[in-house]
């Protein structure tokens, strides 16, 4: 029979140190295939993705991303995923587009933050007050317990709504905030970089997950070249996303400067207390399916 997992069903069965785990499990098998189709019309952009992982099953998600809906009272980002069985391509479940696009972006940053900040994080940076930005106050706290919070946003009074709802900081300007920061995480609309490398501290870690097409950037060269510097997927990121693909094309970086991905988990590992690391959260179908797959075995679990 096929499940259809809502977002309120999912909620109450997940933990995101969990979900992490279950991502990296998920990297131990063979190497997923995925295919993406993009479609763009002006600042509107369709996303119809597609992984299949042998021994795990198959997915297909379909995200629309419309930045104008909250005009309308809509959220910018909707969709629809779907999961199969792999061992007989049937419908397994429908699982809520927006509760595995939650648990897959924010655990996703997540395990890079395990496994590439110092323990120690005390000081996080959120830059982007929308529904991501909270997915990561939930996410972060679970392995940084003791952190404290600082949200900033180019609207202030989003900012500052954003705070007051989640119980933690705001500010206007955010060059101070990042020099003091153990952790900085953007995620933002952003097509021209407002992350300045000169601002990080040594021992930072940067998360970086707005960005999403070609011509997107949130971080400048300065930063990419001050870091060690991973992604979740090189096949995702390197040839798609501006973040790596404009300073690649330019000269700035060589695809060596990446580091690992995912793939090469034993190398997505902080070597020194000082050391900035920066990690691009590009998301991509197999991620996707991991997270739907270890949904449905929490929702049916016992």
């Amino acid at each position: 029979m096929t499940r259809t997992i809502s977002f309120a069903e999912g909620e109450r069965r997940l933990d995101w140190l969990k979900l992490t785990d279950a991502i990296e499990v998920g990297h131990r098998l063979p190497k997923a295939e995925i295919a993406d189709v993009f479609l763009y019309r002006g600042r509107d952009t369709m996303l119809n993705r597609s992984a299949w992982i042998d021994g795990l099953g198959l997915l297909v998600k379909v995200a629309t991303i419309f930045p104008g809906n909250p005009d309308a009272g809509r959220a910018v980002v909707n969709g629809a995923a779907t999961l199969y069985h792999d061992d007989s391509g049937t419908l397994a479940a429908v699982v809520d587009f927006h509760l595995l696009t939650k648990w897959k972006t924010a655990g996703d940053s997540l395990l890079a933050a395990r496994r590439l900040a110092r323990p120690g994080s005390r000081e996080i940076v959120i830059a982007g007050a929308g529904t991501v930005g909270a997915s990561l106050v939930a996410a972060y706290s679970a392995v940084f317990p003791n952190a404290h919070f600082t949200v900033w946003n180019r609207t202030p009074a989003k900012a500052r709504g954003f705070a007051n709802a989640h119980g933690i900081d705001w500010t206007e300007d955010l060059e101070p905030a990042v020099r003091r920061a153990d952790i900085v995480a953007c995620a933002t609309m952003a097509t021209e970089p407002f992350l300045k490398g000169d601002w990080l501290r040594p021992g930072t870690h940067v998360d970086l997950i707005g960005a999403y097409r070609p011509d997107m950037r949130e971080a400048d060269d300065t930063a990419l070249q001050r870091a060690r510097v991973f992604v979740d997927s090189r096949d995702t990121t390197l040839g798609h996303i501006g973040e790596l693909k404009i300073p690649l094309e330019a000269g700035v970086l060589t695809p060596d400067h990446v580091i690992a991905d995912y793939y090469d988990m034993d190398r997505m590992t902080r070597t020194s207390d000082d050391e900035i690391t920066l990690f691009k959260n590009g998301g991509g179908a197999h991620l996707d399916l991991m997270v739907a797959r270890h949904i449905l075995d929490a929702v049916d679990a016992p």
